[in-house]
């Protein structure tokens, strides 16, 4: 599954924005606040609305009045996502539209939400789940491309609250195939928030097979992968070796009052070191590992400037790595400052974030002629953004 355009109205700095033609990897690049941490705000907003409900996510973010973008609160705030879907053998391009607004107390609800697409290669996209206001239909037979239109199933539904996403409910039912595939995607995409400060500590023993947003698990998942997929601990260590000088092991060591601590092994010293007592460049680079060797890679995987606590030398080969990462399946979103990492991209992965009067647009570098022609004449990226000549594109 591949998100292919996102499109973002009255949401923060993003009044009417969209990006399309995305590819498996997407850098983000951009003066401080033009929006990068918005975007990635975006999937964050959409992943708490379906484990928490609308209401709850758009007070998580201060209300209404600062989720919408600036003199348009009376505006609803309105996303659309497309993205590739294999349904019983059948890759379709599938659209999601949420619209969320205010009822008449001033609470937000979900005013429409559609996913569709089309059923053969003629004709309109077909509504296979379309509610507004609580009530709504689905239909419980799409992947039956046989029938006619009008010979498809249609269930009718009303939701307990008006707050509440459609494909929450229905998601959890196989025999809504769309709106199930949708929402296991949003339900596993990874937006980042590592803190180092939540990685140091000892955990509690036991084992976590995927590592949280706040890193703050990483020793449970280091342990899970020794135990269950030590070839992917291996990679880690492998690459770890490579990356960190010095490091030849890493363990999750149990300690007496059951918590598990990570110990980082230095060849020239004969006892490890406690995860407290290494640089904040070793923990931030285990913790990339362990997301981009997981055994089953997050649909998504967003990381805001990963170039942070990290030497600059290592950057180009983390740029492969995540690309890499992309092409086992999960599509990867990156903020960055760094021209290092910008090295090692193409030009048709870059996009550019604008602010002009007070709001953002984004531009693909690609799209941009001179770029092409000084890539195409062997300039690198990063090099031109040093330059400042990406400015064109950031006005």
């Amino acid at each position: 599954m591949q998100i292919e355009s996102i499109e973002i109205k009255n949401y923060r700095v993003f009044h009417n924005t969209k990006m399309k033609n995305l590819p498996r990897m997407v850098v983000l690049i951009g003066a401080n606040g033009t929006g990068k941490s918005t975007l990635f705000d975006v999937f964050a907003f959409l992943k708490d609305a379906l484990l928490m409900n609308v209401g709850k996510a758009v007070a998580k973010r201060g209300g209404w009045n600062e989720l919408t973008s600036r003199g348009f609160a009376e505006e609803p705030i309105e996303l659309t996502l497309q993205f590739r879907l294999e349904i019983t053998g059948h890759e379709r391009l599938v659209s999601y539209l949420l619209r969320i607004e205010l009822n008449e107390k001033g609470q937000p609800v979900v005013a429409r939400e559609i996913l569709r697409y089309k059923r053969s290669s003629y004709g309109a996209p077909f509504h296979f789940l379309d509610f507004s206001f609580g009530r709504g239909y689905a239909i419980t037979n799409e992947e039956d491309f046989s029938k006619a239109d009008k010979e498809l199933n249609r269930e009718e539904q009303a939701l307990d609250s008006q707050d509440i996403l459609a494909i929450k409910g229905l998601g959890q039912f196989e025999r809504f195939k769309a709106a199930r595939a949708f929402r296991s995607m949003v339900e596993n995409w990874h937006i980042s928030d590592f803190h180092i400060s939540d990685a140091r500590p000892s955990v509690e023993d036991g084992y976590a097979e995927h590592l949280s947003a706040r890193g703050d698990n990483m020793a449970q998942v280091a342990q899970y992968l020794y135990n269950y997929h030590p070839e992917k601990f291996n990679q880690v260590l492998t690459t770890m070796e490579r990356r960190v000088p010095g490091v030849n092991r890493v363990e999750a060591k149990p300690l007496e009052d059951g918590r598990l601590a990570l110990r980082f092994g230095d060849r020239n010293f004969k006892d490890p070191f406690i995860a407290r007592f290494v640089s904040d460049g070793t923990i931030k680079m285990f913790a990339y590992l362990l997301l981009l060797y997981d055994p089953k890679p997050f649909p998504i995987l967003a990381i805001e400037e990963p170039e942070n606590q990290l030497y600059p030398e290592f950057l180009q080969e983390l740029a492969e790595e995540f690309r890499g990462y992309a092409t086992r399946g999960g599509q990867v979103f990156v903020s960055t400052h760094s021209p290092d990492f910008l090295n090692a991209l193409k030009l048709e992965e870059i996009y550019c974030l604008r602010k002009n009067l007070g709001f953002t647009t984004i531009v693909r570098a690609s799209e941009d002629s001179t770029l092409q022609s000084l890539i195409a004449a062997g300039d690198l990226p990063g090099y031109l953004w040093k330059q400042n000549l990406f400015e064109g594109l950031m006005k």
